[in-house]
């Protein structure tokens, strides 16, 4: 179809308003309007009306009102081949009415084609054709004019009995490959590409051909084929990957920021950073607000509080124990994670009875597309992940599982070394994780349990009498969840179950006839079950409003048992009515929340949210915490963003880590509390730099922190259970963080935190005869302030799939108070001359040396059929730093030769932990 080239104007029709003429120029609008249809003259000087034409309607051709500027055809409407329609070629005349508006209000057929379907199909058309109005005089006039529609029967492409068909993948990771392009036997041209799914057909004559396949990002493979006549040929074509996992920006709908402070890592941000051992959840010891117990321990001390303070979530269900053996991995599958969110301040409402920060595992969504399986082992455990999609059902299933063979690493080490005295050391540890998610409806309904186990210890030795003992940790969890879109908005239910225990065994070798055996003779064990519920509701109401809501409810009931003749160290019968000895209760925790997100213009967003939680302890004990909260968002510029925050926070009481029923039995000594304050500002200075900074203030209004020691050797002073345990204290810092997030091969970033924690305490001043002269109250360092902490961490992928990353640490050192190390002591000289050393008064203290360290991680990935093999060597502290946990005060020399001196010797922890590790992926 083409339409004529050339527009040839015929008898225009003009619409005048007017009842009579006017002397010249275009009747009046205000005139009653009438229809007159005028012929059009072409002259050398274009299209005109005719003398006798104009005067009649008062026009003057010296004015220039009589000449007609013709339409311009803008938008084309084909008309189409008429379907099953076979035959020649042919031509359809119409004669359009073109209005004021350059719209088709008319069409006539002034010469039909041979065919009548060609006219229809013409007809049909024409209403579509747009053209720019003609005018008469400078006025929009209507016009009529012919207009031909050309039809050519299309080409007829005989139906080919000979295809070529399949799937293109990427090698390795089997991923389909989206908008790949075949080529034929050398054309410039494709014959085909690759629909969403990486499928294709290609129609192809007998015999041999050279298919050339090329896809972005991938090695440019040539495949030759040959198919017999009528045969249809599958193939599956592989192309090698420049990069396997390759550092890439991955567009991802994130949740818009409305919290003060929230580091969200993703994909290789957490599990390729060196020194992690490829967990996830150890990233977190990197980020800016974050100290540390000891290089290696991975539980966090976020600005100034305790680690327990902190709590863990993994989808909104808080986990007790988040690592293996403190100096493990976490007790999660990394495969299962597929998001980390940090929240080193102001966590939102959702997050309940937290007196610090909060971290947030996201689990991966489940892969709806085949078959996905990983296995890999390292020198310190081994492990899967499988997952299994049914999309006849709708159902996948996920499971996944990690042992470590720490047992038959000591042995072998200890043969080795011959040193058999280190076979009596056990330390194992394993986890499992089980999901199945099922479609249901537009919602989802979603089965998650998880368990783990650490068991540490030291064997008595094969000597009659000789004693031993070992810790052992369990926990599992079960969680069923729904979620489904409600009344304009996305609501979740959910009920979780949950065990968690806590032994201390003893064990000792007794003769049993002529043969030594070991056996058990005490348990000290703590457990706990829970039973969980929540509920949760949000909804975008407009575009400036969003809503949240939820509430959630918890009843735990735990138990002390004692077996046998061992009994902790410290322990009396008189002190039973310790809640830390035997905290034997049922409690139920409640909470209700709400949140708004309001964005009053484009550069402000203002989240208020309150939270209100009961803890109720049986038989009578009552507590309600009532916690506004507040963040404040300001746009200043496209890329500067100003922020701050505030709320109040509420926390059973306290131990160093979750300790199973410790924090339920404690909830008789009350509630802890405390407020935090967070300004900052985040700017985006350039493309792949994102800079923050955060100063905050933390004040605790009550704080209730036991001392980890008292707990472990079940050591309390008598007379202390009718003591308030409570305190006040405060935290302030200065938080710092350059990143450049995931893309361009590289990711990295680079933070400096400044400490300040104090805590209000009554302590002795000594003499320098080492008694107690008086008793007086100060705020002294907390236990775990770390002053200044700095990370710095890189990790880049080459072209030739080598990676290659590097961490620096340093920290300065935590107080030297006593309580999780040793305490401060000043050396005295008598009136005889005799020197002792004497402890130091704890607003005096020291403090511990600091302490950097090097990690790094180097690995290579290799892409096969249709797997990938990555091996890494990741060494946490290659400068092989030992850290000072504690100094040792003695004296040397000879009292009457060469006198006593004082010796303060650190006490170091060497702490380097090299693992090399294989992971198949398929």
């Amino acid at each position: 179809m083409f339409p004529l080239r050339a527009l040839r104007l015929v008898p225009a029709l003009l619409l005048l308003a007017g009842t009579g003429a006017r002397a010249q120029g275009v009747p009046s609008g205000t005139s009653e309007p009438r229809t007159v249809e005028l012929d059009v003259q072409s002259t050398d000087g274009g299209q005109t009306l005719s003398a006798e034409d104009a005067a009649r309607l008062g026009l003057s051709p010296d004015a220039g009102d009589t000449a007609l500027i013709p339409p311009t055809l803008t938008t084309d409407a084909p008309a189409a081949w008429p379907q099953g329609l076979e035959g020649t070629a042919g031509e359809v005349e119409l004669e359009l009415l073109v209005d004021v508006e350059g719209h088709v209000a008319e069409a006539k057929v002034t010469r039909a084609g041979a065919e009548p379907r060609l006219t229809d199909a013409a007809l049909a058309a024409a209403p579509g054709l747009r053209f720019t109005p003609a005018t008469l005089g400078g006025t929009p006039v209507a016009v009529r004019l012919p207009f031909l529609y050309r039809f050519a029967p299309p080409v007829q492409i005989p139906a080919s009995s000979t295809h070529l068909t399949g799937e293109v993948r990427a090698r390795g990771t089997r991923k389909p490959l989206a908008d790949a392009a075949l080529f034929l036997d050398g054309a410039q041209e494709p014959a085909g590409t690759t629909d969403p799914r990486g499928l294709f057909t290609l129609d192809v004559t007998p015999g041999a051909h050279r298919v050339e396949v090329r896809a972005p990002g991938h090695a440019t493979t040539v495949f030759e084929e040959k198919l017999e006549p009528g045969q249809t040929l599958q193939v599956v074509y592989r192309l090698q990957p420049r990069e396997v996992n390759p550092y890439e920006t991955v567009v991802r709908d994130e949740r818009p920021r409305t919290e003060v402070t929230r580091i969200s890592l993703h994909e290789q941000e957490i599990r390729e950073v060196p020194g992690t051992l490829g967990d996830p959840f150890r990233v977190v010891m990197l980020m800016p607000g974050v100290g540390s117990l000891a290089s290696g321990i991975s539980y966090p001390v976020v600005r100034g509080s305790q680690p327990s303070a902190t709590g863990f979530f993994l989808d909104g269900v808080r986990i007790p124990m988040l690592y293996h053996l403190l100096l493990g991995p976490a007790v999660v599958h990394p495969d299962f994670i597929d998001t980390v969110d940090f929240y080193p301040g102001t966590p939102p409402v959702q997050y309940g009875r937290v007196l610090g920060g909060a971290v947030e595992g996201r689990l991966s969504r489940p892969r709806e597309d085949r078959l996905h399986f990983t296995a890999y082992a390292d020198l310190l455990n081994a492990g899967g992940f499988i997952e299994q999609p049914f999309e006849s059902t709708g159902t996948s299933v996920s499971l996944a599982g990690r042992f470590s063979y720490s047992a038959l690493l000591i042995s072998l080490t200890a043969n080795a070394l011959n040193r058999p005295e280190a076979e009596q050391v056990r330390a194992g540890f394993w986890d499992y994780q089980a999901r199945i998610e099922q479609k249901v409806g537009q919602g989802r309904l979603r089965l998650f349990a998880l368990g783990s186990s650490d068991d540490v210890g030291l064997s008595p030795e094969q000597t009659e009498r000789s004693e031993g003992g070992g810790v052992t940790s369990r926990f599992h969890r079960i969680d069923l969840r729904g979620t489904h879109p409600v009344a304009g908005g996305e609501g979740e239910v959910g009920i979780t179950l949950g065990w968690d225990g806590l032994g201390l065994t003893g064990e000792q070798t007794q003769r049993e006839g002529t043969a030594l055996v070991i056996r058990s003779v005490g348990e000290y064990g703590l457990e706990q079950t829970s039973v969980s519920a929540r509920a949760g509701w949000k909804r975008v109401l407009t575009d400036t409003l969003e809503v949240a809501v939820g509430t959630d409810v918890e009843n735990r009931r735990s138990a002390t048992t004692l077996i046998g003749t061992a009994r902790p160290p410290g322990w009396r019968s008189s002190d039973d009515a310790d809640p830390l000895k035997q905290p034997s209760a049922i409690a139920t925790f409640s909470g209700a929340y709400a949140s708004v997100t309001w964005k009053p213009s484009e550069k402000w967003v203002v989240s208020p949210g309150l939270r209100v939680d009961a803890y109720h302890l049986v038989p009578g004990l009552t507590f309600t915490a009532v916690e506004p909260r507040l963040s404040v968002r300001h746009t200043l510029t496209d890329t500067l963003t100003l922020k701050g925050g505030a709320g109040l926070f509420h926390q059973p009481p306290t131990v160093l880590l979750h300790i199973p029923a410790v924090d339920t039995a404690s909830l008789r000594y009350g509630l802890q509390s405390g407020a935090q304050f967070d300004v900052g500002a985040e700017w985006k200075a350039m493309d792949g730099l994102e800079l923050s900074a955060d100063a905050y203030f933390n004040p605790l209004s009550r704080a209730v922190e036991f001392d980890l020691v008292d707990v472990a050797e079940n050591r309390r002073r008598r007379g202390s259970l009718g003591q308030d345990p409570a305190t006040t204290g405060y935290a302030y810092g200065l938080d710092l963080m350059a990143r450049h997030p995931l893309g361009n091969h590289w990711f990295g970033w680079v933070s400096y935190s400044f400490l300040q924690s104090k805590r209000k305490a009554r302590f002795a001043r000594i003499g320098d005869d080492n008694q107690v002269l008086e008793r007086v109250e100060g705020n002294l360092p907390f236990a775990f302030e770390q002053a200044h902490v700095f990370n710095a961490a890189l990790s880049y992928k080459f072209g030739n799939n080598w990676t290659v990353g590097t961490v620096v640490h340093f920290n300065t050192g935590r107080p030297e108070s006593g309580q999780i190390t040793s305490q401060s002591q000043r050396w005295v000289t008598d009136a005889d001359g005799e020197g002792r050393w004497v402890r130091q008064d704890l607003d005096r203290a020291g403090r511990l040396a600091a302490f950097f360290r090097v990690d790094a991680r180097i690995a290579k990935s290799w892409a096969y059929q249709d797997f990938t093999l990555d091996a890494s060597l990741d060494v946490l502290n290659l400068s092989a730093q030992q850290e000072v946990i504690a100094y040792d005060h003695s004296v040397e020399g000879v009292p009457n030769e060469t006198g006593l001196f004082p010796v303060r010797k650190p006490v170091r922890i060497p702490v380097i932990l090299p693992l090399f590790g294989l992971k198949a992926t398929y």
